[in-house]
């Protein structure tokens, strides 16, 4: 049902126009709005009226009127003034809440057809049926869910919309209480860059308004409505491998995720298989804070030990004695390029582990 806000502010214009007082009831006689305060209780007089087959009367100083939407009784309104053209106004008053109620219920609708497609829950030949009637027309739309950090905030659901829906394309929706869903119409955003610079200007502006942590992950691009789900799917996992393997970025894209979607999708068998064939019979315990840092660094400059070591301000020899060391514990040498992705990938398969671990121990 339409927020008793909107339609309190409805009133409140057609009163400050037309000079005529208006009060809006449900068939149960229980007022919703009004620009003023009947002198008496009026919740006989108002079911009585809406169990009459009349669809306005005069009655005790009042015009009633029924709003009908569809063939349904949706409210009953009543205006009160000595002007004649209290009548008029009041009819009036009544297409435009009729009108209001309609864009509301369509927008019910197709909130709620989306969130079926991103579910999974439609066939494809009802789906464009209904899609035909709620002109939700073909366009390039791409998924990106808003991951809150605590409980969601209805605030940010009230941004998100302000922000992106400033199309008929676009959507904003929800399917649980911890995400928000944004299926943005991409024809404008032509490159993979545009789309990222959208993630990016989610989490900059979450945060900004309403002081809330957001990671976004976002699906690819797709054409057709069925394809929403895919890339609904898409967004969830690049959320859920990025936690994992990409826990310091606020963005990330399921094109993106590389190595790490193939190793989230490993069985907990062969994950064990291959570290037993890469350490041995456990796992080295040389991971503390100043070689994850070393590691961390020669990854990240592509095994230049020149620049590594320039970085982490330590001389060159100081930086080539402890990868020779950490060689001599786990049996690789991480500045030869093969020794190096065995190793990244066993780290990664690690990280995998320890998560899925995690996750049993919270059920």
């Amino acid at each position: 049902m339409i927020s008793n806000h909107k339609m309190q502010a409805a009133l409140d214009e057609i009163r400050e126009i037309s000079k005529t007082d208006l009060a809006l009831y449900t068939e149960t006689g229980r007022q919703m709005a009004a620009t003023f305060e009947p002198e008496e209780d009026m919740r006989e007089a108002v079911v009585s009226f809406a169990d009459s087959m009349a669809e306005s009367q005069m009655l005790g100083g009042y015009h009633f009127f029924k709003v009908i939407v569809d063939g349904e009784l949706e409210y009953v309104l009543l205006t009160r003034s000595s002007a004649e053209d209290a009548y008029m106004v009041g009819r009036l008053a009544v297409c435009q809440i009729r009108n209001l109620v309609s864009a509301y219920m369509e927008q019910f609708d197709r909130n709620n057809f989306m969130q079926n497609i991103l579910l999974g829950n439609m066939l494809v030949v009802d789906m464009y049926n209904k899609a035909q009637k709620l002109h939700i027309g073909q366009a390039e739309r791409v998924v990106f869910i808003v991951e809150l950090e605590g409980k969601k905030d209805p605030a940010v659901m009230e941004l998100a919309k302000n922000l992106f829906v400033t199309k008929t394309k676009d959507f904003v929706t929800e399917v649980d209480e911890q995400s928000i869903i944004l299926i943005k119409d991409t024809g404008e955003l032509e490159s993979e860059e545009d789309l990222q610079t959208l993630a990016s200007t989610i989490v900059d502006s979450v945060h900004a308004e309403v002081m809330v942590r957001v990671r976004v992950g976002y699906g690819n691009r797709v054409d057709n409505l069925q394809d929403i789900a895919r890339s609904y799917q898409e967004a969830r996992m690049a959320l859920e491998v990025g936690r994992i393997f990409y826990a310091q970025k606020e963005t990330i894209a399921y094109r993106y995720l590389g190595i790490g979607r193939l190793i989230y999708q490993l069985p907990m068998t062969l994950c064990e298989m291959f570290l037993h064939e890469v350490f041995g019979e456990g796992i080295p315990e040389v991971f503390n804070e100043e070689i994850t840092t070393t590691i961390q660094k020669f990854f990240e400059n592509n095994l230049n030990i020149s620049e590594t070591a320039r970085q982490l301000y330590v001389h060159r020899n100081t930086l080539v004695y402890r990868l020779e060391r950490l060689e001599k514990t786990i049996g690789l040498d991480i500045r030869r390029f093969d020794d190096a992705m065995t190793f990244k990938i066993a780290m990664m398969v690690i990280s995998h582990m320890q998560y899925t671990k995690a996750k049993e121990q919270e059920l």
